[in-house]
């Protein structure tokens, strides 16, 4: 199991309006201290006060270790993380950060797609220069609802003109997401951040022209597939020394956290890999939004917040 990361408190030192509805924040440490490294495809969790925390990923330079960036989409009807950023954390602002952490990561490769659909830009936009810097054959089709609301549209198709596809709803037809995929040689990596539609449908194509499968991250959970009933198992914490008993209609974490026991989490939905724990014994049923499928069937981790045992007893390094 990682280290925890560290929390850190930062001043937000630049704001920037990046589109209708999207601000970007620079955020340093107050003293112009270097930031903990990180690599495109990283996100942090911003702790925004009275329970809020939400992860945001880093679109910035990876290379600039006195600052960090992060663009964030005001979500009407959200659970107030979004407003909160865009209504009090403007430039002079103290804000707490933990991370950043890399479920995303950039493969090396000859060639890219990298997909975005509006605020999922974000992690890409790292990706994109880090695959300009290494020379490789690369293209980002980016859509949204008008151009007006595609942060970062205008800077990036000014840098790497016509590698950028911008299809704003609003000007252009649907985009022939097929017709890109399948230009795509048996190198290309695919790298893919949106709306649950669009992801699926990246998805499902690749399955279905028996391709491997693209990088995806989620902003929402998705349906975890042949999730079981739910039932109560033996859980053991190896480093602790406690055997508890997970009940039906309690997860893993709640079980840990009410027995004493510290675990680092965050979204509580198996999307942001914050509480990603070893699995020393047992078979994980996984319910989470980010492991693979190679990694689901090496169950050397899991994410405690949301996936359970397949059988009796599961040993955690907790």
């Amino acid at each position: 199991m990682t280290a925890p990361e560290p929390t850190l408190d930062l001043l937000v030192t630049g704001r920037r309006d990046e589109a209708e509805g999207v601000v970007s924040l620079t955020l340093a440490r107050p003293d112009g201290g270097s930031l903990p490294a990180w690599t495109p495809g990283a996100h942090l969790d911003l702790l925004l006060g009275d329970g809020l925390e939400r992860q945001y990923s880093l679109c910035g330079d990876p290379a600039d270790a006195a600052a960090w960036t992060v663009a964030v989409r005001r979500e009407p009807g959200g659970r107030g993380g979004s407003a909160h950023v865009h209504d009090a954390l403007h430039e002079g602002a103290a804000v707490r950060a933990r991370g950043p952490r890399n479920h995303f990561a950039l493969l090396p490769a000859p060639r890219y797609l990298f997909v975005a659909g509006g605020i999922g830009i974000t992690p890409l936009v790292p990706m994109l220069a880090a695959a300009e810097a290494a020379g490789a054959d690369w293209n980002l089709l980016y859509v949204g609802r008008s151009r007006a609301t595609m942060a970062f549209a205008g800077h990036l198709a000014d840098r790497y003109g016509p590698r950028v596809l911008l299809r704003p709803r609003d000007e252009t037809a649907r985009p022939d997401l097929a017709a890109h995929l399948d230009a795509l040689d048996g190198r290309a990596e695919v790298y893919c951040c949106g709306p649950l539609p669009l992801l699926e449908a990246v998805e499902r194509h690749r399955a279905q022209a028996g391709r491997p499968p693209a990088h995806v991250e989620r902003f929402r959970p998705r349906e975890p597939a042949g999730a079981g009933p739910e039932r109560a198992f033996t859980l053991v914490l190896a480093r602790s020394g406690l055997t508890l008993t997970v009940p039906a209609d309690a997860s893993v974490l709640d079980t840990v956290r009410g027995a004493g026991v510290d675990v680092l989490y965050s979204c509580g939905q198996g999307t942001c890999g914050t509480c990603e724990t070893d699995v020393l014994d047992g078979h994980p049923e996984h319910r989470d939004s980010l492991l693979t499928e190679a990694e689901r069937a090496e169950s050397a981790s899991m994410m405690v917040c949301v996936s359970r045992c397949l059988g009796e007893r599961l040993v955690l390094d907790l």
